[in-house]
């Protein structure tokens, strides 16, 4: 990273822990609960598109830490908050840095905020535990699969099976921005068969009802 990449992260950190100053009293991590998360999104987050991406990926790193018999809340939380301020710092120079090191100004834990880190690729921070390879693993394929899910007549993540994902999946012109080799990638990481990560990210989704079409703004504040 540059020198002057330095120097703008560092001034952006500046501006947003100024920013923090206002905030309501933040509870000791000890009572960190899921409403606080998303309080924080609230304040970061207006785009409904982002909104249904974090809570989406919220919904699988809860199913998975359940199978997994981790804490759920910590998981969930982690998925929630990935990506808190990528719209207000929508490059790889800030985005999740900069949100990181809001996370643990307000005391967030520091697995919660390595994992965050862990999921930008960029950054070169390794998945060293359960939690973050398990939201590098779900966060781009989940995208995926929302936007699979928008393509059928009723928007529905019912509609979408292992077949019609790895379908777009080869097809390079759907969601081109999606990082297919970090699919793949993230699936061998936590040792899980794609078409069986697939169906359980999938089920994830219909159990938690993540993807409902008429979340809004004002719907989910």
């Amino acid at each position: 990273m540059s020198r002057r990449s330095c120097w703008l992260i560092h001034d952006r950190i500046l501006t947003a822990r100024s920013s923090l100053d206002s905030r309501p009293n933040v509870p000791p991590i000890s009572e960190l609960r899921r409403a606080d998360a998303w309080e924080l999104v609230c304040r970061h987050v207006s785009n409904p598109s982002l909104r249904k991406h974090m809570l989406a990926v919220e919904a699988v790193m809860r199913a998975y830490a359940r199978k997994f018999g981790e804490d759920e809340e910590r998981f969930a939380i982690t998925g929630l908050l990935h990506d808190f301020d990528w719209e207000i710092h929508p490059s790889a120079e800030e985005h999740p840095e900069i949100g990181c090191r809001m996370l643990e100004d307000l005391g967030y834990p520091g697995d919660i905020v390595r994992a965050i880190r862990g999921h930008a690729n960029y950054l070169g921070v390794a998945r060293d535990t359960l939690m973050a390879r398990t939201l590098y693993a779900c966060d781009e394929l989940t995208g995926f699969i929302t936007a699979v899910a928008q393509v059928h007549p009723n928007k529905s993540v019912a509609e979408v099976s292992v077949n019609s994902v790895k379908k777009k999946l080869k097809d390079r012109r759907f969601t081109a921005n999606v990082k297919r080799d970090e699919v793949d990638e993230g699936a061998a990481e936590l040792g899980v068969p794609l078409d069986e990560h697939i169906a359980f990210i999938i089920e994830a989704l219909k159990q938690e009802d993540a993807l409902k079409p008429d979340v809004r703004v004002d719907a989910v504040r």
